[in-house]
């Protein structure tokens, strides 16, 4: 899989349900056969995995060494709300009413997907963090990406 792409503006129902958007359903491999596990991410949002790519997560997680207390604290921060879940038969997810209070979600979400996730956040906090420093975005793309050879220089 290449990876999520795109940001989907969703509404959330009185019982903290959403449309998954058809945009999403069609990049998402059939091994997930529209399974996930939803769990708290950072600064503030929460991730949303399809079942496939939380089981290569897991595995990974797996194979620390649990006698080790930085590895344990990990495991369980990381675990942290993990929560199964599968599109109802209209399509839609149910959010769990405390992953939704430590996301602080409302009424307007932002499902912003890249790599092998889908980011859940309230819209204004969203808007939020990815309008803070935009001057510093610049400066951040030479740090990270400044290392790696000239394949397509030039193009954003």
């Amino acid at each position: 899989m290449a990876g999520f792409i795109g940001e989907y503006e969703c509404k959330l129902d009185a019982k903290g349900r959403f449309m998954l958007p058809s945009g999403l359903r069609k990049q998402l491999d059939p091994v997930a056969q529209e399974k996930f596990v939803l769990n708290r991410g950072f600064e503030g949002c929460l991730v949303l995995y399809p079942q496939n790519e939380w089981d290569k997560i897991s595995g990974r997680l797996q194979q620390l060494n649990l006698f080790v207390a930085r590895n344990r604290k990990f495991y369980r921060q990381f675990h942290n709300g993990a929560t199964q879940m599968a599109l109802d038969n209209t399509g839609r997810l149910n959010l769990p009413n405390g992953l939704m209070r430590f996301a602080s979600l409302d009424k307007t979400i932002v499902l912003f997907a890249y790599a092998n996730r889908i980011e859940v956040w309230d819209k204004e906090k969203y808007d939020e963090v990815m309008n803070e420093d935009l001057g510093g975005f610049a400066d951040l793309a030479e740090e990270v990406m400044g290392d790696f050879e000239d394949e397509g220089q030039g193009e954003a």
